[in-house]
């Protein structure tokens, strides 16, 4: 499937989530091979200072991606400036951990809000742009949560599932207009949304720059699925081949309920702080026309 080339040199790039972690080391890397691009992110603050460190060619703006009205508004401003967008990336995103019983349905709802909901609401207001132009291409952060169940993270891993299947049916559905979507799925990243969880011993761990060159990697290869690490691409078929309960000892092996049973809640808490609070002053999803 060919797309029409989008050349990084003075293309204009939306990230969400820009402030910290994934977002801010994509919207760097887009920056140094001669991007512009936007931060959009919920701390204005830390999104302003991360687009003053990469320099005159980033921008930043308050978004909310939960609110249709907020993203319609972070798009039009680059549509203003540039006339264009030619690639979305679709980062921000919130992972709560704990038991699936006992989880408040205000947190469940805020990660669906946020990581599903963010999305649609994303390329429902860039699509259109894109379409129109007949280039463009969208990068949505999913996770190998998407594929691989995991205890402690029952919502998260529903809203991932979500995320791959939204990312695969939306590509297939604009295959011929010249616009393409991919999905990145990282293993376990290191950045604050994994804070307090150990990583590392057989769980596959990444940096934030490991995601940020497969999201700009994307751009020329546009392909629909985008495991990090890449030996990952490998799990469907060891899912298929594998029995459950040889399966559910090697998981057991690595420590797949860690989630649950071994989170530092002091190095943790203020990630969790940060989501009660989001939850507490979160909006009624707002849903609007397409811009």
């Amino acid at each position: 499937m060919r797309y029409p080339a989008i050349p990084l040199g003075g293309a204009v790039v939306l990230v969400t989530g820009g402030g910290r972690g994934i977002g801010a080391a994509t919207a760097r890397l887009f920056a140094d091979r001669g991007a512009t691009v936007w931060l959009g992110d919920l701390d204005a603050d830390v999104a302003a200072e991360t687009a003053r460190e990469i320099g005159p060619t980033a921008r930043s703006r308050p978004l909310d991606v939960t609110d249709r009205d907020s993203f319609t508004a972070f798009a039009d401003a680059a549509v203003a400036e540039h006339g264009r967008i030619d690639v979305l990336v679709n980062n921000a995103g919130v992972m709560p951990l704990g038991d699936f019983v006992t989880e408040p349905d205000a947190t469940s709802a805020t990660t669906m809000d946020v990581n599903v909901w963010g999305l649609i609401n994303g390329m429902r207001t860039v699509l259109p742009h894109m379409i129109e132009r007949a280039r463009g291409h969208v990068v949505n952060v999913a996770s190998m949560a998407g594929k691989v169940p995991i205890p402690g993270m029952a919502v998260y891993n529903a809203s991932k599932f979500a995320a791959l299947g939204l990312s695969l049916a939306v590509r297939e559905e604009y295959a011929d207009s010249g616009v393409s979507v991919s999905a990145v799925l990282p293993s376990a990243v290191r950045t604050r949304l994994s804070s307090g969880v150990p990583l590392g011993h057989g769980m596959p761990t990444v940096d934030p720059e490991d995601i940020a060159r497969a999201i700009v990697g994307s751009v020329s290869r546009r392909r629909a699925e985008i495991p990090v690490p890449g030996y990952l691409a490998g799990w469907g078929l060891l899912n298929t081949v594998i029995p459950e309960p040889v399966m559910r000892l090697g998981r057991r092996a690595i420590g797949d309920r860690r989630a649950l049973t071994s989170v530092d809640p002091i190095t943790r808490g203020a990630y969790e702080r940060a989501i009660d609070s989001q939850t507490q002053s979160r909006k009624p999803r707002k849903q609007g026309a397409a811009s």
